[in-house]
C-alpha cells in the first residue's frame, strides 16, 4: 500500500450545540479579534448571531464581513481582503456553506501571498499560510471545513480555480447539524449529493489509501440512509446529524484522495452556467460512474454495497449495474434536473462544452479517475447528461 499524506486542522469540535463553543476555540489558540466571513442570508437567518452573541458575552470585539456570493469571485475575495485590512482583526471565521467557507480560506492565504488568485491554481500548492481560519459550516455538503481545498471564480477568464495547500487547511473547524435545521430541499438534496460525490470520489479515486477508505465507507451509508429523510423533514434531528457527519468525514476523505472526473466536469459548469455545485454533480454522478466503473470494478460495487443499492451475493458486475442504477433513482427521488430542465441556453451550453471540457482535464481531478477521459469523451459525456 502506498504512503498516505494527511492534513487536517488542528482542533476539531462536532456535534449539535458545539457553535456556544466558539469564544473558547478562540481563547484556546490565544486569538481576540475574528472576521467574520459570511452571506447576508445567513444574517438574517440569525444564524451569524448565534456566534456573535456567543463572542459578544466573552467580550471578544469581531467585525463582519457579509459580502460573500455564491460561487465566490476573485472580486468578491477582495472585497473581504479591504475588510481585513480595514482593522486590526488576528483571524477569520468564515460561517456558511462552501462559498464563505472558501472565501475565508482565500482572504488568509491571498494576505500573505503576492499576485492574484489565478497565479495559485492547482496544481501550485500554497504552503505559506495567513492569518489563522476557524470554519464554521451551516449547510453539511461541501466538507471545506476539514480540507486542504478552496474554489474561487476568476471573473475574467470565467474559471473557476482549484486552489489547494496548508493554507487552505482550517486551523479549527466547528461542527454543529443545529444550522442545517433551516435548510430547504433544493440545498438539503444538493449539498447531500456533493458529500456523497466527495465520499465516492475518494473511493475510487487514484489515489486512495486506507485511512481515506475508512472516511468515505463510513460516510456513502449515512448519506444514503439519511438524505430523503431530511429532505422530506428539515427537523429531523438524526437525518440532519448523519448529513452533517457525514459531510465532514467525506471532506477528509477527499481532502486527501482527492476527487476525481465529476469533479472536474462540475467546475465549470458552476463557473459558465451558474449552477450550484452540489447539483452540478448531481447533474453528472450517475452518468459519471457509468463511464468509469469498468475500470475499478471492485471499488465501485463496495459503494454499492455499503449503500445497500446491491447485497453481498451480488458479483461485482452486477453490484456495479445497481450503482448506477441505484444513483439514478436517488436523482429522480431528490427531483435532480437535467441541464435542459434547469433552464439553460441549448446553444450556449452546446458551443461552450470544448473550452469546458479543456478546463475540466486543466483542473486535475479527472486524472485521478479510475478511467481517465479524453476531451472528446468529456464533451460527449455532457451531452449524455444535458
Amino acid at each position: 500500500m502506498g504512503i498516505g499524506r494527511v492534513q487536517s486542522p488542528r482542533i476539531i469540535r462536532i456535534g449539535g450545540g458545539v457553535a456556544s463553543e466558539s469564544a473558547d476555540v478562540l481563547q484556546q489558540l490565544g486569538l481576540s479579534k475574528p472576521l467574520i466571513v459570511t452571506d447576508r442570508t445567513l444574517v438574517e437567518l440569525g444564524h451569524v448571531g448565534r456566534v456573535t452573541d456567543v463572542l459578544e458575552a466573552a467580550g471578544i470585539a469581531y467585525g463582519i464581513f457579509d459580502g460573500v456570493i455564491e460561487d465566490p469571485t476573485d472580486t468578491c475575495l477582495d472585497e473581504g481582503l479591504a475588510a481585513f485590512r480595514a482593522s486590526d482583526y488576528d483571524c477569520v471565521i468564515g460561517l456558511g456553506g462552501g462559498s464563505p467557507m472558501d472565501t475565508a480560506k482565500a482572504i488568509s492565504f491571498m494576505l500573505v501571498n503576492p499576485g492574484h488568485v489565478r497565479d495559485y491554481k492547482a496544481p501550485t500548492q500554497i504552503d505559506k499560510s495567513g492569518p489563522p481560519t476557524i470554519l464554521i459550516p451551516t449547510t453539511g455538503g461541501t466538507g471545506s471545513e476539514l480540507t486542504r481545498w478552496c474554489v474561487i471564480t476568476d471573473t475574467v477568464k470565467t474559471e473557476k480555480y482549484n486552489l489547494s495547500g496548508l493554507a487552505a487547511v482550517a486551523t479549527a473547524a466547528i461542527i454543529d447539524w443545529e444550522f442545517t435545521v433551516t435548510k430547504p430541499w433544493r440545498i438539503t438534496a444538493d449539498t447531500a449529493v456533493d458529500s456523497l460525490t466527495h465520499a465516492m470520489e475518494a473511493y475510487v479515486s487514484r489515489r486512495a489509501f486506507a485511512y481515506t477508505d475508512a472516511f468515505a465507507l463510513s460516510a456513502m451509508p449515512l448519506i444514503a440512509k439519511h438524505v430523503r429523510a431530511a429532505c422530506m423533514d428539515g427537523s429531523n434531528a438524526e437525518a440532519r446529524e448523519g448529513l452533517m457527519l457525514a459531510a465532514s468525514q467525506a471532506g477528509m476523505a477527499f481532502s486527501n484522495a482527492s476527487v476525481a472526473l465529476v469533479h472536474g466536469m462540475s467546475r465549470p459548469i458552476g463557473a459558465h452556467f451558474h449552477v450550484a455545485h452540489g447539483l452540478s454533480n448531481a447533474m453528472l454522478l450517475p452518468a459519471v460512474t457509468e463511464f468509469s466503473v469498468g475500470h475499478a470494478q471492485s471499488r465501485y460495487a463496495d459503494c454499492a454495497r455499503v449503500m445497500e443499492m446491491a447485497t453481498s451475493g451480488d458479483n461485482d458486475a452486477v453490484a456495479c449495474g445497481k450503482l448506477v442504477e441505484g444513483l439514478r433513482r436517488l436523482n429522480d427521488d431528490l427531483r435532480v434536473p437535467a441541464p435542459s430542465a434547469q433552464g439553460l441556453d441549448k446553444q450556449q451550453y452546446f458551443d461552450t462544452l470544448p473550452i469546458m471540457a479543456e478546463q475540466a482535464l486543466a483542473s486535475g481531478s479527472p486524472q485521478n479517475n479510475p478511467r481517465v477521459p479524453t476531451a472528446e469523451e468529456i464533451v460527449q459525456l455532457y451531452k449524455d447528461i444535458w
